[in-house]
């Protein structure tokens, strides 16, 4: 019988970075088919619009991701190259350091101090990484990774909306994206909460409100407008 316990923190990186994509996939999409229809006659103007949108969202969050998820790694480097001298400089304030860390979570001061000083001997900068800095293999930034994840997944999200604009009646687009876009931001949440290891309703609530919310300021500006697009 395996009584491992089973964690979802290892997930974090490519999961932020999958779940926000999809859901801008199917939210920035689905609300640029929204708000095209609004203002259009014909279908073609709505499909390109989906297309386009598609392409220059799955782009720009690939690139967002790994401009940003970089800065965090380079900050991240930065922090482990400045506490790597500074153990190297003035290793007994470090070691006091560390122990003070150990003794705040609860340790005696002599277990923490004792602690400290196994951790330090087995690898300073890896306890002083995690303890101090919050640093670990599992939550460090994964530039690449990220990226990838988000670019992907908004694609897949984003075709989604596209699909429907494709098939759906002409004069009954913009409903049935709304209808569809609210299912597949349900859908995602869902899998996104079980990939998680949290609760499912709320998750699915929380990505559902927001995306009606976006979708309805669209309609209403596209309606606002009022341009025949043929």
């Amino acid at each position: 019988m395996n009584n491992q316990e089973k964690h979802y923190i290892n997930r974090s990186g490519w999961l932020r970075a999958a779940v926000l994509g999809a859901n801008d996939g199917i939210l920035s999409t689905a609300s640029i088919v929204i708000g095209v229809a609004a203002a259009s006659s014909s279908r073609e103007p709505v499909i390109i619009a989906g297309v386009a949108g598609l392409v220059a969202g799955a782009l720009s969050m690939a690139a967002g991701e790994y401009v940003s998820v970089s800065s965090q790694t380079d900050i991240e480097k930065s922090d482990l190259v400045r506490e790597q001298q500074e153990l190297i400089d003035t290793p007994e304030k470090e070691l006091v350091e560390l122990a003070k860390i150990y003794e705040e979570r609860g340790l005696k001061k002599e277990t923490a101090l004792e602690v400290a000083k196994q951790l330090t001997a087995h690898n300073a900068l890896e306890a002083h990484a995690r303890d101090e800095l919050g640093i670990t293999e599992m939550t460090e930034a994964k530039p690449l990774q990220a990226a990838i994840s988000s670019g992907v997944a908004f694609t897949v999200g984003g075709f989604l909306p596209v699909l429907v604009a494709f098939i759906a009646p002409l004069e009954f687009v913009e409903y049935t994206e709304y209808i569809f876009a609210i299912i597949f931001l349900a859908i995602l949440g869902m899998v996104s909460a079980k990939a998680g290891g949290s609760r499912k309703l709320k998750s699915v609530l929380r990505i559902t409100f927001w995306g009606t919310i976006a979708m309805g300021i669209t309609a209403l500006i596209g309606y606002l407008f009022n341009i025949n697009i043929a």
